[in-house]
């Protein structure tokens, strides 16, 4: 038998927010949602909803909403320019139950798990910067920085990002970030369709291109586009100007100009920095942790807003399974610890190949990955890492 119904209190309105707030919405709880910004909005481009994360989408019921509005993704693909060989080299239908990865707006998915939300007729109060809480016995109570008393509730639920004052463990800052903007798909072009194509100079220099489906700027077919660079380097990078910038994508990709070519201005293009870190899934006994205020990791894996989705989903069964709120972490660890541990893991090992200044390392992924990456056993390993399904048997064992 699970708990009564909780009141609820849900920190940020990202996908973990969102989705954590459907999930216990319908299972009785009342909930409450506190959003930073004036307006909920989504932050970036392009990102990859892996099938990790829809089989999260797919239970709420907002799958086939999001396909209408993503573009499917068969594979990931990269070239090293400097020697011609491959660099990345995946495809979805190795794995044993392929399902393409969804390439979507972040827009397009905010707006889809909101639209949920506010159908549920689940409140949402704005302006409300956190900056800590307070906790008794038999409440808590979130702490906003306009010194407004908040109401007590019987749990909170972190969502609220990497930036969290709640947040346990370092947050050690990545050496690359990387400048994104989004355009539509021109009519001709020589870019991979279907596929997150990648060009590479050693792991310096990375470019990308992603379709994301629906461009809400446009309503056209969009694509994201995105350019590798320290964060240091940012200021210059945008006083150098649009030229400047279209010059060095299209030298290292030639093929990409018809996308780059509609950028015109720095303006249009918004550089992402990016942390990593393993906190606690709990630091109190009613405070929990979703998403980036728990993990947070290289974008190089695509797992960011896929394990924020599952996140919320292994959350809601753990409160659904529990008899009292003590029994809610020990099962909500248990459902996550194993497959984070994991991808924090492989993230560690892998980003180094794809952004460091040394040639080693992609000297050692361009060789392995062109001479071995098609034997069936390495790209079978491989697709299930980038799908996220990598250990989420475990997951499912214990759901079950």
């Amino acid at each position: 038998m699970g708990l009564v119904a909780q009141n609820i209190v849900i920190i940020g309105c990202g996908p973990g927010g969102l989705a954590s707030a459907l999930f216990l919405a319908r299972q009785g709880h009342q909930i409450t949602l506190f959003e930073r910004f004036s307006e909920p909005r989504p932050l970036g481009s392009g990102l990859l909803i892996q099938p990790s994360g829809q089989q999260v989408l797919d239970s709420l019921g907002l799958l086939d909403r999001i396909r209408q509005l993503a573009s499917p993704v068969h594979q990931l693909h990269g070239i090293s320019v400097h020697n011609g060989r491959r660099a990345l080299d995946m495809k979805y239908q190795n794995a044993r139950h392929a399902v393409s990865a969804l390439g979507i707006h972040r827009a397009s998915l905010f707006d889809t798990l909101m639209q949920a939300v506010k159908e549920a007729g689940i409140p949402i109060e704005t302006c409300k910067e956190l900056v800590g809480v307070s906790e008794n016995e038999s409440a808590i109570e979130p702490v906003f920085a306009d010194g407004m008393p908040a109401a007590q509730f019987d749990l909170l639920v972190d969502a609220s990002g990497a930036r969290s004052p709640l947040a346990t463990g370092r947050l050690r800052k990545l050496s690359y970030g990387a400048f994104w903007a989004t355009v539509d798909i021109p009519d001709n072009h020589g870019v991979m369709p279907n596929a997150l194509d990648q060009r590479y100079w050693h792991a310096r220099k990375m470019a990308g291109i992603m379709p994301v489906g629906i461009n809400p700027a446009t309503g056209n077919q969009g694509a994201a586009i995105f350019w590798s660079e320290k964060p240091e380097n940012a200021a210059g990078v945008m006083d150098a100007g649009i030229e400047q910038f279209r010059t060095e994508y299209c030298k290292l990709w030639p093929e990409a100009e018809p996308f780059i070519a509609q950028i015109g201005s720095m303006d249009e293009l918004t550089m992402a920095v990016y942390g990593h870190r393993t906190g606690r899934s709990q630091t109190s006994k009613r405070l929990y942790h979703v998403g980036d205020s728990w993990h947070c990791t290289s974008p190089q894996l695509g797992q960011g807003a896929n394990m924020a989705l599952i996140d919320a989903s292994a959350l809601a069964t753990a409160v659904e399974n529990a008899a009292s709120i003590d029994g809610i972490s020990k099962r909500y660890s248990r459902l996550r610890s194993f497959h984070i541990e994991l991808y924090q893991f492989l993230s560690v090992m892998f980003t180094p190949l794809y952004q460091s200044n040394g040639k080693i390392l992609p000297f050692v992924r361009d060789l392995a990955i062109h001479h071995f990456a098609r034997w069936p056993v390495v790209r079978s390993f491989i697709t299930h890492i980038v799908s996220g399904v990598l250990g989420l048997k475990h997951i499912r064992q214990k759901q079950g």
